[in-house]
């Protein structure tokens, strides 16, 4: 006992260090700043050493990866890694999708006064509308040069935009490159044989004389196309395809509309609006929404999608979304069955074909949870009834794979080995416990047995027991939970009981989280001594803490997490995972750091098709905050908090016309109705 006790005293001592020094001494200057027009601007001041970054980008039927940044010279790094998924390549497997990296530079093309373009400096660069912008300097021509990078909202091409004005004082004479080039891929590689790559550019006018103040521009893109399918080249009219990427970010924005006192958590929010909703791809299985990172794409899993952003999307309001959801449940559905085999964790290239390489990873957990929570918020009797039997089925194979101690039996998680899971892990247990309860909501809304609603809560509960006996547990001197049977380091999943509303152990959960075993400059590691985080669990604890009622703490590191992310080295998404997978932008990791916003600040729970629980969890040093144009639950609303007097809040929640004021305790759940 004594041994415990000092323990004990270790953790929250070490928990003590990491709240002072966390926030403060492992801030680095920002590379990045906000812009007044909602985007973020990196300034590239004389002298700076050289600093090169990637992001991605994505349309429906194209994804790129801009690996860029500035040289030690002070010119523009550029390569695109360019991604087709509908164009398949041969073996037809998770990865095939046609890709080809291009360093291809239109610029070194442009002849001034005789000379091809051999000298930039550049200035800014800045990502905004869902472009990015690039600023610099041509010193010996004596222009100033604009570039802008974007994807095709429809087509399976990258956009560029170039333009030059003259800020001289004498004329300069300029030849525009006018290039069209041609590849063709190997048509054994290809599963519809010879795929076409075009590198072109478009000239209005070649030879130009340019005096001072005088601009002119052009375009470039790059593209790739089946004939087999019925496809030519596309045409390229930049401004039109510049109008449709502006017009889909402007659509994002105009809805679910965080207004907080810290602008940065704002900013992250409207950003991952847009990453976690872009990465849709068309395939001939329907709308299928993509992780990305140069290698998940015209698939779905049961984590990313129907687990991570599939229940953000009627919150947000985006049809496509909505429709992209609804699409991957109904291909999960196509493998229930009678014998209770697994779903498989991943339906890929275009739906033909699975991918089910690590085993029961709790899919049907993640399934479940999913469904069921989309369908609740989605309003709709029609889609919930869809997807009522898919759920039906999820739970019943997770009751069938009970063991003899009542937590759920899985052969891996979703990591799938790479660290080790037990025979049974807390998230699975813990994601079948959420989905139960959001089932038996279903069954009211759906007219549903009252005896299958009662029987799904009595599940419930028993399964919250189970876990504390089995889960339950002294890790390294914090009261939490060891994560599988055996687990004596501290892991990050610890979180998830948190996000499902499972408190018993909220306070040594949380100390755990954010002691210096897991909390690092870069969120949360893994497991406690190694070198790996993946930001979904991160994304997951900070969430959970706001759960747990914790939103002092929660808002701290979910401020110092999101200045990272977004103004520091490398921006501005939410990342899948360090080493592996190099800090790529996967798309859905952006749903989950927007659902720290829906469901862990404001505290949403869906309970109907129109109606929800409440409990915002108002920092104290924020006196309000608003999350505008809510489109869940078949309507659209807003949801104020304000602070009052004595421990009181305001909640405020406007439907159309019509305005309902309660007071309650910080803290307090709301049972609403639309």
């Amino acid at each position: 006992m004594r041994n415990l006790h000092f323990l004990k005293r270790s953790a929250a001592a070490l928990l003590s260090l990491a709240l002072l020094v966390i926030p403060g001494a492992l801030r680095a200057d920002n590379r990045w700043t906000m812009t007044d027009d909602g985007g973020i601007r990196w300034t590239v001041g004389q002298g700076q050493p050289a600093h090169e970054d990637h992001i991605e980008m994505s349309g429906r039927r194209v994804s790129v990866v801009l690996r860029y940044g500035v040289a030690p010279d002070g010119s523009l790094v550029m390569n695109k890694s360019m991604v087709w998924p509908m164009l398949r390549t041969i073996p037809n497997n998770t990865h095939a999708s046609l890709m080809r990296r291009f360093a291809w530079d239109a610029v070194r093309d442009i002849v001034v006064r005789g000379v091809r373009v051999n000298v930039e400096t550049v200035e800014s660069i800045e990502l905004n509308h869902g472009m990015m912008t690039v600023g610099s300097r041509l010193p010996e021509a004596g222009l100033r040069l604009t570039r802008r990078y974007f994807p095709s909202t429809e087509k399976p091409m990258l956009v560029e935009q170039y333009r030059l004005q003259n800020d001289g004082r004498g004329d300069v004479t300029l030849e525009l490159p006018c290039i069209h080039t041609l590849y063709q891929t190997p048509p054994e590689q290809g599963v519809r044989g010879s795929y076409t790559l075009v590198c072109k550019t478009e000239v209005k006018q070649s030879a130009v004389v340019l005096k001072p103040g005088e601009s002119i521009g052009f375009s470039a893109c790059i593209q790739a196309y089946s004939e087999a399918k019925g496809e030519k080249e596309f045409a390229l009219d930049a401004e039109t395809e510049e109008q449709a990427r502006r017009s889909l970010a402007a659509e994002l924005q105009e809805n679910l509309i965080l207004e907080s006192p810290d602008e940065v958590v704002n900013r992250m929010f409207a950003f991952s609006k847009l990453r976690a909703s872009e990465s849709i791809f068309e395939t001939a299985g329907g709308p299928m929404h993509g992780p990305g990172g140069e290698s998940y794409y015209a698939a779905i899993w049961a984590n990313d999608q129907a687990e991570y952003v599939n229940p953000f999307f009627p919150y947000e309001g985006y049809e496509y979304g909505c429709q992209s959801a609804l699409n991957s449940f109904r291909h999960f559905a196509r493998y229930m069955n009678d014998e209770w085999k697994p779903i498989p964790s991943s339906i890929i290239a275009e739906g033909t074909d699975i991918w089910n390489g690590a085993g029961d990873r709790g899919d049907a957990a993640m399934i479940a949870y999913g469904a069921a929570r989309y369908a609740l918020a989605r309003g709709s009797r029609e889609e919930a009834e869809q997807l009522w039997p898919l759920i039906q089925w999820c739970l019943e194979y997770c009751h069938r794979k009970l063991l003899p101690e009542g937590v759920v039996a899985s052969d891996h998680d979703e990591l799938e080995g790479r660290f080790p899971a037990g025979k049974a892990n807390l998230c699975t247990s813990s994601l079948y416990y959420d989905a139960l309860l959001s089932s038996a909501s279903l069954c009211r809304e759906l007219g549903q047995s009252k005896t299958q609603a009662a029987t799904y809560r009595r599940q419930a509960q028993e399964l919250r027991r189970a876990m504390e006996s089995y889960f339950g547990a002294e890790v390294e001197g914090f009261h939490t939970y060891r994560y599988y049977d055996g687990n004596d380091v501290l892991r990050s999943w610890i979180c998830i009981p948190l996000c499902m509303g499972i408190t018993e152990r909220a306070e040594g959960t949380i100390q755990a989280l954010f002691s210096p075993r897991l909390w690092t400059e870069n969120g949360m590691l893994t497991q406690a001594g190694s070198q790996t985080f993946w930001d979904r669990s991160t994304l997951y604890a900070l969430r959970g803490v706001y759960a747990a009622g914790e939103p002092d703490k929660a808002t701290e590191f979910l401020h110092f997490y999101s200045n990272a992310r977004l103004l520091g080295e490398h921006v501005p998404y939410a990342i899948e995972a360090w080493p592996e997978g190099s800090q790529r932008h996967l798309s859905a990791e952006s749903g989950l750091y927007a659902r720290i916003i829906t469901e862990g600040l404001f505290g949403i729970r869906p309970t109907g098709f129109r109606s929800f629980d409440l409990t915002p969890q108002l920092p104290a040093s924020w006196n309000e905050m608003t999350l505008r144009r809510i489109r869940a639950f078949g309507s659209c609303f807003d949801i104020r908090v304000s602070r009052q007097a004595q421990g009181k809040v305001l909640v405020t929640l406007t439907d159309g016309t019509r305005s309902q004021t309660y007071k309650a305790k910080a803290g307090e759940t709301l049972h609403l109705k639309l």
